[in-house]
C-alpha cells in the first residue's frame, strides 16, 4: 500500500485508466470479428485483468475515503476534479458491455450498479452546474464525461430495457450539445487551457462516437441521423490529428489518459460502420485506428509506470 501522504492524494481521476484498458480490449474483440481473428481467450484475460486493476483502484480510494474524507470531499466540490468521479461508474458500464458475450448474469450486475451510480452522479453534477459559482475557465472537454457515461447505458441496456435506454441516450445526447458549445465559446474567447488539461481535447471524439453506436443499438437502424453522430466523430478525430505537434509536446500527466478511450470508442464505431455499410474503406480505417489506440496505450501506460515509480503521481496539486 501506498504511502498514506501519497494516499490522502490519490486521484478519482485514476478510474480513466480503466476506461482506457477496457476500451481498447473492447475495441480489440469487436475488430477481431471483422478480421476473423480468434482471439477469444486473449479477450478473457485483457478484461479480467483491467477488472482486477478496477477492483483495486476501487479498494485505494475506499482507504482515502475512510483515512481522508476531507480531500474525498474536495473532489466532490471541484470544478474540474468533479466530472472524473463518474470515470467510476463509466467503468462499471463499460464491464456491463466487456463480460455481455461472456457472463450475462455478471454483465447485468455491473451494468445495474453502474447505471444507478451514474445516474446519481449524473443529477449530482448537474445541480453543481446550476447552482454553484463556475468559472468558464474552469471549463473543459472532461465536462463530456458525465454526458458520455448515459449515452453508453443503452449498450447493455437495450437488452433490459428499450425506454431506459432511450431516456439516457437522450440525457446524454442532448446535453452533449451545450456543453460542446460552452466549449467553443471557452477555447476561442477566453485562456487557453492549462497544460495539464489538453489531453482531454481529445474527449471531443467520443461523444459523436459514442452517439452513433447507441443510437444503433437502440434503432438497430443506420439513417441520416446516425451517419451526422458517425460522420461528426469522424471529422473530430482527424481535426485532433492535426493537433498532433501540440500535444506531444505536452509533459506526462496523468490525463495522457484522455488520449486513450476516446480513441478505442472512435475504433469501435469504424468497425460498427463497417459492419453496417460493408464499405471496405472503413474496415481497414478501423485497423489503422486500433494501432492508434494501442500505440497510444502501450505509451501512456509506459508512463505512468515510470511516473509512479519516480512517485510523480498522488501528489498535491
Amino acid at each position: 500500500m501506498m504511502e498514506k501522504s501519497r494516499l490522502k492524494f490519490f486521484p478519482v481521476s485514476f478510474f480513466a485508466t480503466v476506461m482506457g484498458l477496457a476500451g481498447t480490449s473492447i475495441a480489440f474483440e469487436r475488430l477481431s470479428k471483422i478480421f476473423k481473428f480468434e482471439i477469444q481467450n486473449i479477450y478473457i484475460t485483457l478484461i479480467i485483468l483491467c477488472t482486477i486493476w478496477f477492483l483495486f483502484l476501487t479498494f485505494v480510494y475506499l482507504m482515502k475515503f475512510l483515512k481522508y474524507p476531507e480531500e474525498v470531499k474536495k473532489d466532490f466540490l471541484h470544478p474540474v476534479k468533479l466530472n472524473f468521479i463518474p470515470t467510476f461508474s463509466i467503468s462499471l458500464i463499460l464491464f456491463s458491455i466487456g463480460y455481455e458475450d461472456l457472463n450475462y448474469n455478471l454483465a447485468l450486475t455491473f451494468w445495474i450498479l453502474g447505471t444507478i451510480i451514474h445516474f446519481i452522479l449524473f443529477l449530482y453534477i448537474v445541480n453543481f452546474w446550476f447552482f454553484k459559482d463556475i468559472k468558464i475557465n474552469t471549463k473543459n472537454p472532461a465536462w463530456f464525461i458525465p454526458a458520455v457515461g448515459n449515452i453508453l447505458i443503452p449498450f447493455f441496456g437495450i437488452k433490459v430495457s428499450p425506454e431506459l435506454s432511450w431516456f439516457f441516450f437522450s440525457a446524454g445526447i442532448v446535453m452533449w450539445i451545450p456543453l460542446f458549445s460552452i466549449l467553443l465559446y471557452r477555447m476561442m474567447f477566453t485562456d487557453p487551457l492549462p497544460l495539464k488539461l489538453m489531453p482531454t481535447l481529445v474527449i471531443l471524439v467520443a461523444p459523436p462516437a459514442i452517439g452513433f453506436i447507441s443510437y444503433i443499438k437502440i434503432t438497430n437502424q443506420i439513417d441520416s441521423f446516425a451517419k451526422v453522430l458517425f460522420y461528426f466523430g469522424f471529422f473530430t478525430f482527424i481535426m485532433l490529428l492535426t493537433f498532433f505537434k501540440s500535444l506531444v509536446k505536452i509533459p506526462f500527466y496523468l490525463s495522457w489518459w484522455a488520449y486513450t478511450f476516446p480513441s478505442a470508442a472512435f475504433t469501435i464505431s469504424v468497425v460498427l460502420y463497417f459492419r453496417l455499410t460493408q464499405i471496405v474503406f472503413f474496415k481497414y480505417l478501423s485497423l489503422i485506428a486500433f494501432l492508434l489506440t494501442t500505440v497510444l496505450v502501450l505509451i501512456v501506460l509506459i508512463k505512468t509506470i515510470q511516473a509512479a515509480t519516480k512517485g510523480e503521481i498522488c501528489v498535491e496539486d
